[in-house]
């Protein structure tokens, strides 16, 4: 009986939904996708790194460079997916708290905390606690020593560690040892590039000294230097890059982090020259696709079928990409409660919403998330519930079936409007059936586009634009 009553009560809430958004007299037409099921994805076993460890045909290009992405939960061995799935969810909240921390330190002109010494990088990186979400291999060094390397848009400082360690973690390849590289050199203390760094440090061999300090408590630390980098055949050189002989409290498995951020120590602004200022990604879904991610430098890195969207400047933070977001629609019909205001990136630097590959589920400030929740579970009653899951509270049991009509969901940025397939919504939390509303609310006045919603889209960051475009199905 209980049953029946609560169908009855989202019926007439549907109702009710479809008479409130119908305009001009016309029947409104309630929009669904066909969101075929699938499982968690099982890890695959090897990678395959060909652009990096064979020699490959393709010609070196000067204004040009591609290489491919993979997952970090592909460095996790013998782990379960739903344990790979509780994990990416521990480093999903680990790395919202320090892009609040990051923020609130940047308004408040504050050291984050858990440096480990009296300076710091200019920016404060996102990667805490292994966040990050996806990798590739590069060389570093002449002769190129391969590495496996995080990239992330939440980060700016490029960093390694480094041999000789005063502490290393865990890491899958040897420690890169800068005294077997030709192309290796230290940045005086007195160079611009180091007085770049809000407060560089200065060792007795007049070397200079950085540091990047993490929201959890981690840090990586040494020496300032330039290396050459090895992308597949083609070789950036005069990297600035920290060379880290004391790296505490950050992720098992990679070497180092390639930040993709917007500030002035990121790899698209130091090689901004080379590659037009252009950069672009396609981050497959894991559970429909085997093939790796992708990243493209240079002018082709731009999709003559993305929808741009104006970048905002955060006056007191230059790491973040900063976008409009205008409102959202579910069914077809836009959300009521949600504005551009709930979104808005203030004069004085708070609030906002950005675009980053490093968080896995969108962050919506939390009257946006719930009028969002609301109207979906609306448009979704037909559908059995389950209980919640994790930092999920609306999830559905969908053990069974094969495929399922849920609504439509919008995206509605200034100048793009970004349909999300329906995969990139709702995903399933364990191999049982159990499917979740893949957004979540923040009490933080910061908004975060994650990546599962990025899923398949070329993300084109088109810098000398001041632009941010999305293309479907861009993985291709």
């Amino acid at each position: 009986m209980e049953g029946k009553v609560k169908n009855a009560f989202f019926s007439s809430l549907l109702a009710v939904f479809l008479c409130v958004n119908t305009a001009s007299g016309d029947p409104f037409q309630f929009q669904t996708h066909t969101l075929v099921l699938r499982s968690l994805p099982h890890t695959p076993p090897t990678l395959a790194w060909p652009e990096s460890e064979t020699k490959g045909s393709e010609p070196d290009s000067s204004t040009n460079l591609s290489f491919q992405l993979h997952h970090i939960d592909s460095l996790s061995f013998n782990k379960t997916p739903e344990q790979l799935f509780h994990l990416r969810l521990q480093r999903d909240s680990a790395r919202v708290k320090t892009f609040t921390s990051i923020v609130s330190a940047a308004l408040n002109k504050t050291q984050v905390p858990g440096s480990g010494s009296g300076f710091s990088s200019s920016v404060i990186s996102g990667l805490a606690q292994g966040s990050g979400e996806y990798f590739t291999r590069l060389g570093v060094g002449t002769p190129p020593r391969y590495v496996y390397m995080v990239l992330d848009t939440g980060s700016d400082v490029i960093w390694l560690q480094c041999a000789p360690c005063k502490k290393c973690y865990s890491q899958t390849d040897p420690v890169f040892d800068p005294s077997k590289s030709k192309s290796f050199a230290g940045i005086p203390c007195g160079s611009p590039l180091c007085r770049r760094l809000d407060s560089p440090g200065c060792n007795q061999k007049n070397a200079c000294q950085y540091e990047v300090s993490y929201g959890d408590g981690s840090f990586t630390s040494g020496d300032f230097s330039t290396e050459t980098l090895t992308f597949r055949r083609t070789a950036v050189s005069r990297v600035a890059l920290g060379c880290g002989h004391d790296n505490e409290g950050l992720f098992v498995g990679a070497a180092g982090l390639l930040g993709l951020g917007r500030g002035g120590f990121s790899f698209p602004s130091q090689t901004g020259n080379r590659f037009n200022q252009k950069f672009s990604y396609c981050l497959v879904d894991r559970t429909a696709s085997a093939k790796p991610s992708s990243v493209v430098f240079g002018d082709l890195a731009i999709s003559r079928t993305a929808r741009f969207t104006p970048l905002l400047k955060n006056p007191k933070l230059d790491t973040f990409y900063y976008v409009e977001l205008l409102g959202i629609s579910v069914g077809g019909a836009p959300v009521r409660g949600i504005s551009a205001s709930l979104f808005r990136l203030d004069p004085t630097g708070n609030g906002g919403i950005i675009i980053d590959s490093g968080t896995s589920v969108t962050r919506l400030t939390r009257p946006a998330y719930v009028a969002l929740r609301n109207a979906f579970r609306v448009g979704a009653a037909h559908l059995k519930r389950a209980p919640e899951f994790s930092l999920f509270d609306t999830c559905f049991d969908l053990s069974g079936l094969t495929e399922v009509k849920v609504p439509t969901v919008v995206l509605h940025f200034r100048g793009a409007d970004v349909s999300l397939p329906a995969a990139n919504y709702l995903i399933p939390v364990d191999t049982s059936g159990s499917f979740c509303f893949a957004f979540a609310g923040t009490m933080s006045g910061l908004s975060i586009i994650g990546n599962i919603q990025q899923q398949g889209f070329r993300v084109v960051y088109d810098l000398a634009g001041s632009r941010v475009g999305f293309a479907p199905r861009g993985c291709a």
